[in-house]
């Protein structure tokens, strides 16, 4: 693409025909661009074409920004200090973007982002010295800071745009009238005869190559000739291209990753992660059980098979085929669990791997990789701000270097309140971050952090521990106030700034003489921001290109890049003493995605793949943590214990970190399963001895490059069952100088096809091999076969410029996945409702690993649905994602053989799961049915039956001990999780097959709601929401199965009684079975009864309805038999 060589001070517009670029294949028309300067008080102002510097490069052909080939020894960048790229910085940074399909990608600057103060500089629209020029309104430039950049030794005060303005016609201060000269903020005189300044141009420097854009591989001296790291030099420019010198030369370079390398391989090589097996003496007898149960299984399946009951062919054969189907589910269920591990991490060897000082690194700069950070929210009525808020600030506040730290929130509702929610957090962050890292708090929520019951000084020894405390609580409760007003503050906000357009408008049509009655006053109702100006996003009165689902796309860096080194505070300028404490604050972005009238967005999925593709662009690292907004940093060194697994030997083949879910406001008897522990300390890490747990949709840590759909650098076919010959297939690659060309990632994809894969933005491209470079582990061992050079990550990141944020801009359009694989191989893939699952499949189906990294303390915390209703909607959703991937080419049964054939069977498992619904709720009736009848399964209570009953009862008892013992799960959760799984099983698992079947037959798509997380009609009562009785039509099914066997056991029980020959044995195994499913179904029962007995008259009526209907009809099936005794007749329990 060709550059765009314009004065940066100056709004860039692209015109709305060239949206498209490459994937409309528009190449006629010429995609120029409009310029327009905005002022402070959100006037514009357009330019003269004298005024506009265009390269006559620009044709029909290119229409997008891009950023040119990175960093090479002869072509450099002017010094990252300089008062043009702080200039480049802070315009960025008090901008917000907005573009996308065919409309204009504007950057308006912005003096004010939320009506509070702000004081960080880091933040936009923090407060500064005005300009001294007149009739400006503008804020002068500052540094790291916040104090003024002044550019001449006279010190006048100028801001951004009226530097470059003067620069541009005389390079005169406007002050002393003399040329700029060098200062303590320059160390090269930039040229602006061309009237723009250096931002990226074809032939000039990028700072692609500070921000991680140009890191390549070269040969390094000593045994690791697989593992080297190449300068690009004159000839060789360009992501894919490396150089391999010669040793001498390399030496005598005295290069800091020659060094680095040097001095780790003198100390002894420690591993970063160990793996711990469960004892023999707990997995042993495990295992033994197991198999004893499949073998006591067939034999009790062949026996009744061969045994059947002739009084009551019916009911045999319903029970048997409900349970040969058990035994199968089971078997999907059981199996997986055959090789449970536990991981523990090393957190002081990775400290000493990539943050200790060293001779080549005296500063302890750190060598981590990037980590970023996604935050995805859609409805604030539904997802309080606040809590979003809160997520944050824990995020921010999280114990990994700070510059290589970068947070992204997803806004797909596109509100204002949200936006500004997100501003006042970022604001609060300049105290809650430093309070935190002063005081080493753990709990990194302050919400959370200002709740906890106990004594908050325990382990702190500084006397101004609680003065600081008292000082950021007050602070705190001040900001939620400012939060939780917010939608007041834009209602009134907004009904000012309307009221003030209807009179101008009314003026106006008054001085025309139009006449009011035949012409009503018609002005829109705008949503407002707080510097008086338009939200583009959605208004709260909807309106063309201002609606959910329809509006452009917004990027706001709300806290740009921090400096590269530590900016300690001081006592003097700090809300507290900051002495010694670094306040810097991490990269913060706040995203809404375009949306428009006739595009499928994708729902979450679909957001997802935008940030990806935004923070590529932005800040590319290699690994990123996705949370949901109520899911906040509980460890605040949670990103450090997962950091450790992709680190380590073998860390390259690991695609994704998963990280159990914790919850905080459950019931304290976990009424329904919210807890959910079964699955996240049994099944998760029984799967993390075998290829790794599924994703779960929060709470992981991916691997970048993964993300993008390449293979891993080892793949491994499985050619038989569990443990049988393995494959071992390693991409093809040069040993001796491993060039990152994208071909060699993947056979089959080369630069030529890389539109069609990942779309047209050449940043985007060019980003992936570094992306993959960035994630690999130090090559400090010689089994790391694909590793790189300690030290290659020290290198500082560079502030960002216009030109990449309206390129991030453009890749976050709803019309960049079109004709691309985004969605179906790269990112989070469509076309289900658990995304999360599907996405984690492709990734094991092509030889990718993950790990389940269960800390100490927990790593996250989140909320979930304590009511009845909504907990049944949580779990209908996820049963109906499983039965889309059953009818999908997801299914397990199409797997490659790269996947373990246990780990096949655990995804089958996860498809297969909700049709086991139909005959758990066939089972559940079948207690009752044999209670009118009569009848039992089998003719006769023989010894055979009852043995194999107890056999299979007290297997099924000893599995589930030894389960307990190496998940660590307690019984009363396993009973809890039980009991969930028949209610679950009979209501919501039921619909869900429904709800595919006809999305499969008919076609009929399928939408759901986000749940709800505010808080029930009693404030006080934290449990409130548990006790509240929401009708569904899930209930019917269960509340049925529950009044039909107390009705059965009424009637079995007085048939017994009034019955000359009482067959007390059937009624003992009817009532057995029947007591079973009503003790399952007791929370149900209790939830139904809510606090004060609120259910819904509705329920009891449709229920008792049914269950009359059904004993009825069967008494009119099945009439009871005359006694043939007369004078027993009156003594019998007859019906009437």
């Amino acid at each position: 693409m060709a550059s765009l060589s314009h004065n940066p001070s100056k709004k860039a517009i692209r015109s709305p025909g060239n949206g498209g670029g490459a994937q409309s294949g528009s190449k006629n028309g010429g995609g120029t661009v409009k310029f327009a300067r905005r002022t402070s008080s959100g006037r514009y102002i357009s330019l003269s074409k004298d005024d506009m510097d265009m390269s006559g490069e620009m044709t029909g052909d290119y229409t997008n920004y891009t950023v040119q080939i990175p960093l090479t020894p002869d072509n450099q960048p002017m010094d990252g200090s300089s008062v043009a790229v702080k200039a480049e910085e802070q315009y960025v940074s008090n901008s917000l973007f907005t573009g996308g399909f065919n409309s204009a990608t504007r950057a308006h600057l912005m003096d004010k982002v939320i009506e509070s103060e702000v004081n960080h500089p880091q933040m936009a629209g923090s407060k500064g010295s005005s300009c001294s020029m007149p009739a400006c309104d503008g804020k002068v430039m500052r540094d790291e800071r916040g104090n003024d950049v002044d550019p001449c030794h006279c010190r006048f005060k100028i801001c951004r745009d009226c530097y470059v303005d003067a620069t541009k016609d005389a390079g005169l201060c406007p002050g002393c009238k003399e040329p700029y000269k060098l200062g303590e903020y320059e160390e090269d005189v930039p040229d602006f005869s061309s009237g723009a300044l250096p931002l990226s141009t074809p032939g000039g420097g990028t700072n692609l190559a500070d921000r991680g854009m140009s890191l390549m591989k070269r040969n390094q001296p000593g045994d690791f000739d697989h593992n080297k790291f190449s300068y690009e030099t004159k000839g060789t420019s360009g992501a894919g291209n490396a150089y391999k010198p010669n040793d001498d030369n390399y030496r005598d370079d005295g290069d800091e990753f020659g060094d680095a390398t040097n001095e780790n391989m003198e100390n002894e090589w420690k591993p970063l992660t160990r793996r711990i097996q469960v004892p023999a003496s707990i997995l042993s007898p495990y295992r033994c059980l197991i198999l004893i149960r499949l073998v006591v299984l067939g034999f009790f399946l062949t026996w009744r098979i061969q045994h059947p009951n002739e009084d009551a062919i019916w009911l045999w054969a319903m029970s048997i085929v409900c349970e040969i189907w058990f035994a199968f589910s089971w078997i999907l269920d059981q199996f997986p669990k055959f090789c449970p591990i536990s991981r523990a991490t090393d957190l002081e060897v990775l400290k000493e791997k990539f943050d200790m000082p060293s001779p080549s690194n005296p500063t302890g700069r750190s060598d981590l990789p990037g980590m970023d950070v996604f935050v995805s929210t859609a409805d604030p009525e539904k997802e309080p701000p606040l809590v979003t808020a809160n997520t944050i600030l824990s995020i921010l506040a999280a114990d990994y270097p700070v510059e290589k730290l970068a947070c992204y929130i997803s806004d797909d509702g596109g509100a204002l309140l949200t936006f500004e929610a997100m501003a006042e957090a970022c604001s609060f962050a300049d105290l809650w971050v430093p309070f935190c890292r002063k005081h080493n708090i753990e709990q990194r929520n302050p919400d959370s952090y200002f709740s906890i019951k106990g004594d908050p000084t325990k382990n702190k020894s500084r006397t101004d521990f609680v003065k600081d405390r008292r000082r950021i609580k007050r602070e705190y409760d001040e900001f939620k106030v400012r939060v939780n007003s917010l939608p007041d503050s834009i209602r009134r906000r907004s009904g000012a700034f309307n009221a003030r357009e209807e009179m101008k408008k009314l003026k106006q049509m008054r001085e025309s003489g139009v006449d009011m009655l035949l012409e009503p006053l018609k002005v829109q109702k705008a949503t407002w921001m707080a510097d008086g100006t338009h939200w583009p996003g959605t208004w709260s009165q909807p309106a063309a290109d201002h609606k959910k689902g329809d509006h452009p796309g917004i990027l706001q860096v709300m806290l740009k890049p921090p400096s590269s080194e530590p900016l300690m505070g001081c006592a003097e300028d700090r809300f507290i003493d900051c002495t010694d404490v670094d306040i810097r604050l991490p990269m913060f972005v706040y995203v809404s995605r375009e949306k428009r009238s006739g595009y499928d967005h994708n729902k979450k999925a679909g957001a997802m793949n935008a940030l990806v593709r935004c923070s590529a662009v932005l800040s590319n690292g290699p690994f990123i943590l996705n949370l949901d907004c109520d899911h906040y940093i509980y460890n605040c060194q949670a990103m450090r214990e997962g950091i450790c697994f992709m680190m380590d030997k073998g860390g390259e083949d690991i695609c994704y970190i998963q990280f159990p879910q914790r919850f905080e406001g459950i019931d304290p008897s976990d009424r329904y399963a919210n807890h959910n522990t079964v699955f996240f300390d049994g099944n998760m890490r029984a799967l993390d001895g075998l290829q790794g747990p599924v994703y779960v949709g929060t709470g992981c840590m991916f691997r970048r490059f993964a993300l993008y759909g390449f293979d891993p650098p080892t793949a491994k076919e499985y050619t038989g069952f569990y443990g049988g010959k393995v494959v071992e297939n390693t991409p093809h690659v040069d040993p001796e100088a491993q060039a990152l060309g994208p071909d060699e990632f993947d056979s089959e994809l080369n630069p030529a096809v890389l539109p069609k894969r990942f779309g047209n933005s050449t940043v985007l491209a060019e980003s992936i091999p570094v992306a993959e470079y960035q994630g690999r582990p130090l090559a400090d061992h010689p089994s790391i076969k694909h590793g790189r050079p300690p030290g290659a990550l020290r290198l500082p990141r560079a502030p960002l410029n216009p030109a990449i944020v309206a390129e991030a801009i453009s890749v976050i359009s709803c019309w960049y996945e079109d004709k691309t694989e985004w969605g179906d191989r790269v990112g989070w893939i469509y076309g289900s409702v658990t995304e999360d699952v599907v996405t984690g499949y492709r990734m094991h189906n092509r030889g990718w690993h993950s790990v389940y990294c269960l800390t100490k303390r927990d790593a996250f915390r989140g909320s979930a649905p304590i009511n009845l209703t909504d907990r049944l909607h949580q779990v209908l959703r996820w049963a109906t994602g499983s039965v889309e991937i059953f009818f999908s080419r997801n299914n397990a049964v199409l797997a490659s053989s790269r996947m373990n054939i246990l780990q096949r069977l655990a995804y089958l498992n996860v498809g297969i799961y909700p049709f086991t619904s139909p005959f758990l709720l066939l089972y559940c009736f079948l207690p009752a049915l044999s209670l009118f009848s009569g009848q039992f399964i089998v003719q006769t209570l023989n010894v055979t039956f009852l043995l194999y009953l107890l056999t299979i009862t007290l297997t099924l008892i000893f599995l589930a001990l030894l389960e307990l013992k190496w998940s660590g799960i307690g019984l009363e959760e396993w009973w809890r999780n039980e009991q969930f799984w028949l209610i679950s099983g009979t209501s919501a698992h039921l619909a869900a097959v429904m709800q595919g079947l006809l999305k499969v037959i008919a076609g009929i798509e399928i939408s759901f709601t986000l749940t709800s997380k505010s808080a029930g009609e009693d404030s006080e009562d934290i449990y409130a929401e548990l006790y509240l009785v929401k009708w569904t039509s899930l209930m019917i099914p269960p509340l049925t199965i529950m009044m039909v066997n107390l009705i059965a056991l009424a009637v079995g029980f007085a048939r017994t009684i009034y019955s000359q020959f009482p067959k007390w044995g059937k009624l003992v195994g009817g009532a057995f079975f029947s007591l079973w499913v009503l003790a399952h179904l007791y929370p149900f029962a209790k939830g139904l009864m809510g606090r004060r007995g609120k259910t819904p008259t509705i329920v009891l009526v449709w229920s008792g309805l049914t269950a009359i209907t059904i004993s009825l009809l069967y008494i009119a099936i099945n009439p009871p038999k005359e006694t043939a005794n007369p004078k027993a007749a009156g003594t019998g329990f007859q019906f009437p």
